[in-house]
């Protein structure tokens, strides 16, 4: 016979291995992280989707300090798209510009460096003379690129965002005054900024040069040189805003966002971002649905020289899901059934969905392969006669 006095012992100690897994267990829930971190506010975000993996005090408005210059870097980026400015152009250092505190390159007034080293001194050094400069030089004054970058803030929906200045520099006599954001908002701001896969040809550097040698660079973001997979984006530091940090990583097709705001020391922001990155990684699986100009089907076009266009994908499209969930995805593809001459190549005809049962979570547009000019009226009539034919012989 087994004692009452052993079986409340039994019971107590199955009932504490039961709390002990709960406790040091990460549990999931609603395809949610939740994690105790020391960090003020956090950010986990999917960058395909911009699903929220995980959030602690999103919303709350905090000091960005240098995680700024991810905006400036972003105008940058959409200024060379559009052929507005060139990574050879020439930049005269003004005297504001050069006269920038905190991390810089020691610019001189009346010095010539060209926007890609400018560029580089930003996204590595995190240089607040450079940044100014670039700024000086796309819009003329800093105050008007600081208008740019609050309309592209609302443009994003950034909606707890204000930019006073492009370097996040504490504003001297005016507290009021200093830029503010939020971990929720600076994930949308760096998720736009990869769609310009060239910035990490930058962020991702660790050790650099300047000046032919002269000027030493090495990334403020410890996590581009000891965390595998990582290749940006920015840190931040000021005592107001203490340790800031927004990283990327990708691996295995999967690229996952975390943000770390208000982090009591700079070892705290790295490390609880490699557990956030890590932690994503490691219950997440990812899924290539399409490949860029993957050839989808034909679509019929009428009133065209040719009387069909084939349909492609703009971009390759790879999915995220958590392990175990592969007969939960469902893929959609959406076609028109036919299109109007004139066709230009790239025009939007079809578009592919991915679902994870009633959740959307990968999406991409469906473009026409090549141009498809608008025929003559004889074409046309001929083209409608066979057309007329084929249906009655059917």
């Amino acid at each position: 016979m087994v004692s009452i006095a052993k079986k409340n012992k039994l019971l107590f100690s199955i009932l504490f291995l039961f709390c002990l897994l709960a406790i040091i267990s990460k549990p999931v829930t609603a395809n949610r992280l939740d994690f105790e971190l020391k960090s003020e506010s956090a950010v986990l975000m999917e960058f395909n989707s911009g699903r929220i993996l995980y959030e602690k005090k999103a919303d709350k408005k905090l000091s960005p300090a240098s995680i700024t210059k991810i905006m400036t870097m972003l105008l940058v980026m959409e200024a060379l798209e559009e052929d507005r400015i060139k990574l050879t152009d020439q930049i005269m250092v003004s005297e504001h510009a050069a006269s920038m505190g905190g991390s810089q390159i020691w610019l001189e007034p009346g010095e010539k460096m060209e926007l890609e080293e400018l560029l580089k001194a930003v996204a590595i050094v995190s240089a607040n003379d450079a940044c100014v400069a670039i700024a000086e030089y796309l819009c003329g004054r800093e105050e008007e690129f600081i208008e740019q970058m609050n309309l592209k803030a609302k443009e994003l929906g950034m909606k707890n965002t204000k930019f006073y200045n492009t370097n996040g520099l504490p504003i001297k006599g005016d507290k009021e005054k200093g830029n503010y954001t939020t971990a929720h908002d600076i994930a949308l701001m760096t998720k736009e900024l990869l769609q310009y896969p060239q910035i990490l040809n930058y962020t991702s550097v660790w050790i650099d040069h300047l000046r032919d040698g002269d000027s030493f660079l090495r990334n403020t973001n410890k996590l581009v040189r000891f965390y595998e997979g990582a290749d940006g984006v920015k840190t931040g530091y000021t005592s107001e805003a203490e340790f800031c940090l927004s990283a990327t990583a990708k691996k295995d097709g999967l690229r996952f966002i975390s943000v770390i705001m208000k982090a009591p020391s700079s070892q705290v922001r790295f490390e609880e971002s490699k557990l956030l990155l890590s932690s994503a990684f490691n219950i997440y699986r990812s899924l290539l649905v399409v490949k860029a100009d993957e050839i989808i089907g034909e679509i019929k076009v009428f009133k065209g020289e040719q009387q069909e266009v084939t349909a492609v994908s703009e971009k390759g499209l790879t999915v995220s899901f958590l392990k175990g969930e592969e007969n939960k995805l469902l893929k959609r593809t959406i076609l028109k059934q036919e299109v109007t001459a004139p066709i230009k190549k790239g025009d939007k005809i079809g578009k592919i969905l991915v679902f994870k049962g009633e959740e959307r979570i990968g999406s991409v547009n469906l473009v026409a392969q090549d141009n498809v000019k608008k025929a003559s009226f004889l074409k046309i009539i001929t083209n409608l006669f066979t057309k007329f034919v084929s249906n009655l012989i059917v």
